[in-house]
């Protein structure tokens, strides 16, 4: 793929004016995977600006809305307790865009099961993501799981879903079958949500 032309001018300086550049890259009705990455590159941590959205749970990994992008996307920040991780899952055939804020986060590809759904998935390759890195995935690319590996540490990475989605499949390693899930927010614009007894995966 080729490089975004306006890489050097995209700099996103804090999180609100990564936001604002998201606006714009969302405006038109293509998505140039490319350079929404490049605006995501180069936005440095700064919790300062996202611990607000931050919000953890004891005994799973949280899913944060920080703006919904006009409808084009959902940026969300995901908090990551000592040990948490998500299932092997789906995109529903949208972008998704991973940095991580602070800490690391494991990352598996698994390949897609056959349609059967029978026998072990094959997993693909395996990465450590650190502090500032960027990721993208989408269906044609695989599944993944991201895991917060750390016993000791938390994790929090910014996530960037276009289009939005409501549900996903998650996967069974051991057999390759799938179920639907649905998605739920742990908190929106920093204050936490009602109701989250519904199951979610994803990340």
């Amino acid at each position: 793929m080729e490089q975004p032309v306006q890489t050097d001018v995209c700099k996103a300086r804090t999180l609100e004016e990564l936001i604002r550049l998201l606006h714009e890259l969302f405006a038109g009705d293509k998505v140039d995977v490319a350079e929404v990455q490049a605006v995501m590159d180069s936005y440095e941590s700064n919790p300062e600006e996202w611990t607000s959205y931050a919000l953890f749970d004891q005994f799973r990994y949280t899913r944060n809305l920080v703006d919904k992008g006009n409808g084009k996307f959902n940026l969300m920040i995901l908090c990551w307790g000592e040990g948490h991780g998500s299932s092997i899952h789906d995109h529903t055939d949208s972008h998704c865009f991973m940095k991580i804020l602070q800490g690391n986060l494991k990352e598996t590809l698994f390949a897609w099961p056959g349609k059967k759904g029978t026998g072990e998935m094959i997993k693909k390759s395996e990465r450590v993501l650190k502090e500032n890195q960027c990721a993208y995935i989408n269906d044609s690319i695989g599944l993944h799981r991201v895991e917060n590996t750390s016993h000791t540490e938390t994790a929090v990475s910014l996530h960037l879903y276009s289009p939005p989605f409501e549900s996903c499949h998650a996967f069974d390693q051991r057999t390759g079958h799938k179920q639907k899930v649905k998605m739920t927010f742990y908190s929106q614009f920093g204050g936490r949500t009602p109701y989250t007894t519904v199951s979610q995966e994803n990340n």
